[in-house]
């Protein structure tokens, strides 16, 4: 312990050694579990319960989805997740403004976003297009099972809330906090790019093997995106943007994938 001198007499000051950074394992682990609870996985089965006690069910008697059901689990997930990474980076010092936001104007990523629409839609029409001839086997799905939720147009307007808030924001922002806990914990941005790319292109496989290979694209680049920008705003804008024209082609073409 250190004494420094006192400039007034009868006063001294002592040095109070400061805690060391957290060792390197239990970053990891903090990582990891911070990972989990953001991941989806808690979230909607915990939200699945909590329409069991209300009495929803995800199927209806006919073994069809139920859109009302499908539109609660994406709001309670969505407000959850978010609020979990919200309240995880506070708690690790971090800004969620910066985090999430970054120092880019709002208006130029989101326009920027929107531009980034239509190259999206040739990229997957032509990952879909080249899969198929590569290895047909991989359109293993003749129909999206999710067109069959479009039943009506309330069905579509409950939909499109889905896509947009469920897919667009939900996603993007729980894609930036898990490439920022990769980044400072797990290997790195890239790491965490291509682990989280391969989890979202897995997590789209009711849809088909083909499309899950080019929903993991669309992550992959979305992810880069975010990397690049260090802002959500054009991620969040071009899958909003994308979603939304995909449920305008299942009202006007039908569900075939």
């Amino acid at each position: 312990m250190t004494i420094p001198p006192s400039s007034e007499p009868g006063e001294f000051a002592i040095e109070v050694p400061q805690p060391g950074p957290d060792p390197v394992w239990y970053r990891r682990v903090r990582a990891i579990l911070e990972i989990f609870l953001c991941s989806g996985i808690p979230t909607q089965l915990f939200a699945a319960q909590l329409l069991g006690l209300g009495g929803l069910q995800p199927y209806a008697a006919s073994g069809e989805l139920e859109p009302a059901w499908v539109f609660l689990i994406a709001l309670i997930d969505t407000a959850l997740v978010i609020s979990i990474a919200v309240l995880l980076l506070r708690a690790n010092g971090d800004s969620p403004s910066t985090v999430f936001l970054g120092p880019r104007a709002p208006v130029r990523e989101a326009v920027l976003g929107v531009a980034l629409i239509g190259p999206l839609i040739l990229g997957v029409a032509g990952i879909m297009v080249l899969s198929r001839a590569i290895w047909p086997s991989l359109h293993n799905v003749p129909e999206n099972p999710l067109g069959g939720l479009l039943r009506s147009p309330v069905d579509a307007a409950l939909f499109a809330v889905v896509a947009i808030v469920g897919g667009g924001v939900r996603e993007e922002l729980q894609r930036a906090f898990l490439l920022t806990r990769f980044e400072r914990d797990l290997g790195g941005p890239m790491v965490g790019l291509v682990i989280t790319s391969v989890a979202f292109g897995a997590g789209h496989a009711l849809q088909g093997w083909d499309a899950a290979i080019a929903t993991g694209a669309m992550g992959f680049f979305w992810g880069w995106l975010y990397l690049r920008r260090r802002s959500v705003i054009a991620p969040v804008t071009s899958h909003a943007g994308y979603n939304s024209l995909e449920i305008v082609r299942f009202l006007i073409m039908g569900p075939g994938v």
